[in-house]
């Protein structure tokens, strides 16, 4: 049984990161976590998080296959931002700044680039 992700304390106010960026890295981080597990990591509901996934998918940039009783969910790495002030940048490129690899958690010197899992194996 995997170990669940720390669940970071309450925020009140403004941030710089939107709920469905926040989801997508978690997604990217770990292609199998369960949206129980993306609830809590991103401090949203269980309804919000299938929300966002869902407008993820219809947009496609998230798509997922079903296992048993689990999703393993695939990002399109190369998909374009929507914003008009984003253009030209990829999915890719937003969780290169969001997503850290296992040596950047554990603080160990190793490569400085973001592990895009489930996104079809681009870095």
């Amino acid at each position: 049984m995997p170990c669940m992700v720390a669940v970071p304390g309450s925020h009140t106010g403004w941030t710089f990161i939107t709920n469905h960026a926040r989801v997508l890295a978690a997604i990217a981080d770990n292609p199998n976590i369960r949206i129980r597990d993306i609830a809590a990591h991103c401090r949203l509901t269980e309804r919000a998080v299938q929300r966002i996934i869902s407008d993820l998918e219809q947009d496609g940039y998230l798509s997922h296959t079903r296992e048993g009783r689990a999703n393993t969910y695939r990002i399109d790495p190369d998909k374009v931002l929507r914003h008009p002030a984003e253009a030209g940048l990829t999915v890719a490129a937003l969780l290169s700044l969001l997503v850290r690899d296992e040596t950047d958690r554990m603080g160990k010197p190793g490569s400085q680039s973001p592990r895009l899992a489930g996104a079809g194996g681009a870095s």
